[in-house]
């Protein structure tokens, strides 16, 4: 009975032990959470400072030359990081500012149907007299993808996938480049990139068959008619590496849809990333910027901070066909990264930080290497150090990038989970422990009374995707609350209860005192 006792002492101490330890980790991300939301919430403030005064149309630069307002960087890289950067800091600048500039520059810059064109602001018109139909595709191929698909893969339906889809409508309807299956909007690797990944999900997203068919012309011009590594040269970097993730979305929806199609595509699917295994990478499995997978020659030995978008396509066609070698070689990059944590992404700038961050953070939602995570951490670092205090960072459309990977790391830090209403001194950290429950740790200098809410299974509920796969632009799921499941909590007294899926996804009403903070533990049962 004595040895029972101690023993009995003994584990419910080493309990103690670990779930003290959980906490203490869960404070560590709430201080992340808050650096990184801070960090976005000031780069808000700081570009709508520059905002056109007549339009509120964000500028291109904030140098000399830059007062114009274009769809393939203004609206793509710039202005949809600040919608959801307002919707988890700004709810009133989210409801008033942010729908403002969407129907702005519908209004303004529409010039070819609703296919938008630059907008001087000193002209208070369009930029060039006459308007160039492959600059308006890449425009808006570049606003759909890296603006309206990740916004929309955030919130869900409303305003921003409606945009979404008079771009792609209009955008086809335009298209004018002859190709053996048929007329394309274009046959770039960046622009076409763009659009396989683009229809890939809007397929799902609206049920669209138009949509399905136009992602698969895309697709079989490159895996029937011009493999990407029959090119003499293959970017892996941002203006380049679209193409490869968009066909491994588009081979995702055939899979799921049109299982004989993807087996008549897979022998090229697979030949592009086995050529790219074979000459685009260094021996810690980084990826060249550029090369020729032809003759096996590096254009451009300079490491590509889209490493991990690259191998999104890798993870996502692995799991589709079960090749072991393409989750091999997820792993060995990731594994490697320790030997590259002081790499100078794009020259030291934020935006080669922002990207390669991405590119890991959202990897590491799926392969949690614990030097990737390390490498993010220090990589994190290097990013909130180039923030000016005016809120800036660099001071061009591209520090918009630095505030999506910035959600995307306050999102990590938090497991999902974040607060109504947002206040600057708020932390919310959360971690796992080793029986199932997800803790999370909300913290605070001053009094505070609000909602934690908790993230959702946004590719099933908000996209229709019947699973989760790695993709470019997307914001990684941690900690969901499903539908209809149920849910056992603890309120931080020890007491635990269940709860409904409905009752967590209305959110949970919350008071933080200074000296204590809020403790919340959840499992699904």
């Amino acid at each position: 009975m004595w040895k029972r006792t101690v023993l009995t002492l003994m584990l419910m101490a080493a309990c103690a032990g670990a779930l003290a330890d959980v906490w203490e980790q869960a404070r560590d991300h709430g201080q992340l959470n808050r650096r990184a939301l801070l960090f976005c919430w000031r780069y808000s403030q700081g570009w709508l400072q520059w905002s056109d005064p007549k339009t509120g149309l964000l500028p291109h630069d904030l140098k000399k030359g830059g007062l114009y307002w274009n769809a393939k960087d203004c609206a793509a890289d710039n202005y949809p990081f600040m919608v959801i950067t307002t919707f988890l800091t700004d709810r009133t600048l989210f409801a008033g500012r942010m729908p403002e500039i969407l129907a702005t520059e519908q209004r303004l810059c529409n010039r070819l149907d609703r296919l938008p064109d630059d907008y001087d602001f000193q002209k208070e018109g369009f930029r060039t007299p006459d308007y160039k139909l492959d600059d308006l595709i890449f425009g808006a191929s570049e606003y759909i993808k890296d603006g309206l698909i990740p916004v929309t893969e955030w919130l869900g339906p409303g305003l921003w996938p409606d945009r979404m889809r008079q771009l792609m409508d209009d955008l086809w309807k335009n298209a004018a480049t002859e190709t053996e299956v048929g007329k394309l909007p274009s046959k770039s690797h960046e622009v076409a990139g763009d659009l396989l990944q683009a229809l890939a999900r809007m397929t799902w997203m609206f049920k669209s068959e138009t949509y399905k068919q136009q992602a698969y012309a895309l697709a079989a011009y490159f895996l029937e008619h011009h493999l990407p590594v029959d090119d003499p040269r293959l970017g892996l970097d941002d203006h380049g590496c679209e193409v490869i993730g968009g066909l491994s979305e588009v081979y995702f929806l055939a899979s799921r849809q049109d299982p004989e199609k993807a087996r008549q595509w897979q022998a090229a699917m697979h030949r592009i990333l086995d050529r790219v295994l074979e000459v685009g990478r260094d021996e810690t499995g980084l990826l060249y910027n550029a090369v020729n997978p032809v003759s096996g020659e590096i254009l451009k030995d300079e490491r590509t901070d889209n490493w991990g978008y690259n191998y999104n396509a890798f993870a996502t066609v692995g799991e589709i066909d079960n090749e072991p070698r393409y989750r091999e070689a997820v792993l060995h990059v990731m594994s490697g990264l320790a030997k590259n944590k002081d790499y100078p992404w794009e020259g030291a700038r934020a935006d080669g930080f922002a990207d390669a961050l991405e590119g890991g953070i959202n990897l590491i939602n799926r392969f949690p290497v614990p030097e990737a995570i390390d490498w993010a951490d220090y990589t994190a670092e290097r990013l909130f150090k180039l923030q000016r205090d005016t809120g800036v960072i660099e001071g061009w459309y591209g520090d918009g990038n630095s505030a999506r990977t910035m959600v995307m790391y306050a999102q990590w830090k938090s497991l999902g989970a974040y607060v109504e209403s947002w206040r600057a001194d708020l932390r919310v950290g959360a971690a796992q422990d080793n029986d199932g429950w997800t803790c999370f740790l909300v913290e605070s200098d001053w009094p505070w009374a609000g909602k934690v809410r908790f993230d959702v299974p946004r590719h099933a509920e908000y996209l229709g995707m019947p699973g989760d796969y790695p993709r470019i632009n997307q914001f990684p799921e941690w900690f969901t609350v499903a539908k209809d499941a149920k849910y056992q909590i603890d309120r931080g007294d020890g007491n635990v209860s269940e709860i409904t899926a409905e009752a967590l996804r209305n959110g949970l009403d919350l008071s933080v005192a200074p000296d204590s903070g809020a403790r919340i533990r959840l499992k699904r049962l």
